[in-house]
């Protein structure tokens, strides 16, 4: 990952509560794997705010990252949540297109690429979420589903959108499934996408970090994290274990 310094991302998705966040920030903490890793906590929503008293309370150094925003930025929309909302609880990141927002909620990459936009306006690090499905891949469609992907928010935010921001390759396959990619098929997306960013602006390309995502576990983050285009992980399920998240942590390393 050439001079990147990595992140691990721990996205709880619909899951948590208060007892799990004062244990996963006490855990990490005391870990000392922030030295290293830039480490980001996703909880839901309904506990961002005591995330962020519950990290300053413990000084630890710990990205909180919204799991969605609308792209609105504000207004008589019941129920949505905007980028300025996030950022006034301590959010600094957020994620853009994951893909259970993408396939179950059906967001299409317009609606991905104006919530990054929304993400950028606000001061939030946009983390651009991509992947296939396994009918695309199957189908020898992965590369092209990534560039429509990507290509979408190139077209409504401009080539140099990407100098602020964060991306996740997520093959849809993978995610939640215990099925992981392997270190050669991740490591190849990883390639392509830092490809596409160096045909527009090399520099970007080589400072851009591109994470992971998609049942990384202890047992396989060293293999995948030693692949030169890969820098860190975004981790579901271990990261509802904070002993696991830990180890993933300094595998990163």
């Amino acid at each position: 990952m050439a001079n990147r310094k990595p992140v691990v991302a721990a996205n709880w998705k619909m899951n948590g509560d208060r007892q799990l966040v004062k244990q996963f920030i006490e855990i990490v903490h005391a870990a000392e794997v922030t030295n290293n890793v830039d480490v980001v906590l996703s909880p839901p929503a309904t506990l961002l705010d005591y995330a962020n008293t519950t990290r300053l309370g413990q000084k630890a150094d710990i990205i909180l990252s919204a799991q969605s925003i609308s792209e609105l930025s504000s207004g008589a929309y019941t129920g949505e949540l905007s980028a300025n909302m996030f950022k006034d609880v301590g959010c600094t990141w957020v994620y853009c297109g994951h893909s259970e927002r993408r396939h179950i909620f059906g967001e299409s990459s317009e609606v991905v690429a104006k919530k990054f936009i929304q993400a950028q306006k606000n001061g939030l690090t946009p983390v651009l979420c991509v992947g296939e499905t396994e009918e695309e891949r199957k189908k020898g469609k992965a590369f092209s589903r990534l560039t429509s992907q990507i290509e979408a928010v190139i077209n409504l935010a401009g080539k140099d959108c990407f100098q602020n921001a964060i991306f996740a390759y997520e093959p849809v396959w993978a995610i939640g499934t215990g099925k992981a990619a392997t270190p050669e098929i991740a490591q190849e997306a990883h390639k392509f996408i830092r490809g596409m960013i160096a045909a527009m602006r090399q520099e970007s390309a080589e400072s851009i970090r591109i994470l992971y995502g998609g049942s990384v576990t202890p047992d396989n983050a060293v293999e995948l994290f030693s692949q030169p285009d890969i820098d860190g992980g975004l981790i579901g399920g271990a990261a509802l274990r904070p002993l696991d998240f830990v180890k993933i942590c300094q595998a990163a390393t």
